[in-house]
C-alpha cells in the first residue's frame, strides 16, 4: 500500500505541474486582456450587441452590462456591476442565474476545447440553455418588465491609471495562480493515490444513481463532481488530464461538458449571489433542471440520428 500511495504521489504532481503550467498560459492572457478592455470602457459601448437577447428574456437594458462583464470576466465582475445597478430583486435573480450558467466564456471554453468538445457548440449551448432557462423562471416567477426606458443607471465607475489595473490585475493573478496550483496539485494526486489503491470504482458506483438522473455514463463521475465542486477553471486540468488517458468515447465527454458547462461550481460561485440576498432556491435548482434536460435531450438525439458512440 505505501508504494502504491507513493507512486500515486509522484504521478499526481507530475500531471498536476502539467495540468498548472497550461491552465495558467490560458488564465494570464485571457484575464490581462479582459482587465484592460474593462479598463477601456468598451464594455459598456457594446450593451447594443446584447440588447436583443434583453428583449427575448424581458430583463431591462440596463441588465446587459453585469451580463456582458459576466461572459467576458466571470462571475466577480457580474456581481460588481450588478450591485450598482437599480435593480429589483427579482430582475437581480434572473441575471444571476444567466451569470452563473454562462460566464468566464472564452477561458472556460478554451478549457472545455482542450479535453473534448468544440469550444463554439460549448458557449452556444451555454448562452442558449441560459436564455431559455431565465424565461422560464421570469414566467414562474411572475415577473412582468416594468416597461422602462433603456437607460444605463447608476454611478460610472471612474477609470484609474493604467498601472494601478495592472498593479491590481497581477495580485488577483497571483492570488488566483496559487489556489490553482494547490487545488491542481491536490486533486490530481488525490485522484492518482485513489486510482493505485482501487478506490476509485466504488465511489463512482455510490453516485451512480445521481449520474443516472443526470444523464451521465458512470466513467465521468469522478470529473462531474470535480467540476461541481471545483468549477471550470479548477477542475479543468482534471478533466484534460483524464481526458487524455482515451478512457470515454466522445459522446461521454460531449454531455459531460455540455451538462458541467451551464452547472459547476455549486458551492462557491451561488455564495455570492446569496450574500446579496438572493433566494438559494432560485441558483440551484433551475440549472440543474437545465442541465438535466439539455442532457437527456441530447442523448435522445443522439439515438434518434442513429449516432454511436465513438472513442475521443
Amino acid at each position: 500500500m505505501n508504494a502504491a500511495i507513493r507512486d500515486g504521489f509522484k504521478n499526481g504532481l507530475r500531471k498536476g505541474w502539467d495540468g498548472f503550467v497550461w491552465m495558467i498560459q490560458i488564465i494570464v492572457p485571457v484575464s490581462f486582456l479582459t482587465s484592460l478592455l474593462a479598463w477601456s470602457g468598451w464594455l459598456r459601448e457594446i450593451d447594443f450587441i446584447v440588447q436583443p437577447m434583453m428583449n427575448a428574456v424581458s430583463l431591462p437594458a440596463m441588465a446587459a452590462l453585469p451580463l456582458v462583464i459576466g461572459m467576458f470576466a466571470g462571475i466577480y465582475g457580474a456581481i460588481a456591476a450588478m450591485a450598482v445597478l437599480p435593480m429589483s430583486q427579482t430582475e437581480m435573480t434572473l441575471v444571476a442565474i444567466f451569470a452563473l450558467m454562462a460566464h468566464n466564456l472564452i477561458q472556460e471554453g478554451i478549457i472545455q476545447a482542450k479535453s473534448g468538445i468544440h469550444p463554439f457548440k460549448a458557449t452556444v449551448f451555454r448562452l442558449v440553455s441560459a436564455c431559455l432557462t431565465v424565461m422560464a423562471v421570469a414566467a414562474l416567477m411572475g415577473y412582468v418588465p416594468s416597461g422602462e426606458a433603456a437607460v444605463l443607471a447608476g454611478p460610472v465607475p471612474v477609470r484609474g491609471p493604467l498601472s494601478r489595473v495592472f498593479l491590481e490585475w497581477l495580485v488577483a493573478t497571483v492570488k488566483l495562480a496559487a489556489i490553482i496550483f494547490v487545488v491542481i496539485m491536490a486533486l490530481l494526486s488525490v485522484l492518482e493515490i485513489m486510482k493505485n489503491l482501487g478506490w476509485i470504482h466504488p465511489i463512482v458506483r455510490a453516485c451512480a444513481p445521481v449520474l443516472r438522473l443526470m444523464g451521465l455514463n458512470e466513467k465521468v463521475g469522478i470529473l462531474w463532481m470535480t467540476a461541481i465542486v471545483f468549477g471550470l477553471s479548477y477542475g479543468g486540468a482534471v478533466i484534460v488530464e483524464e481526458a487524455r488517458q482515451g478512457h470515454l468515447t466522445r459522446e461521454d465527454l460531449e454531455t459531460l461538458h455540455l451538462s458541467i458547462g451551464m452547472n459547476h461550481s455549486m458551492v462557491e460561485d451561488p455564495s455570492y449571489f446569496i450574500a446579496l440576498g438572493l433566494n438559494p432556491l432560485w441558483l440551484y435548482v433551475p440549472r440543474l433542471v437545465a442541465a438535466i434536460l439539455t442532457v437527456w435531450l441530447i442523448r435522445l438525439w443522439y439515438r434518434l440520428s442513429g449516432r454511436t458512440s465513438r472513442s475521443s
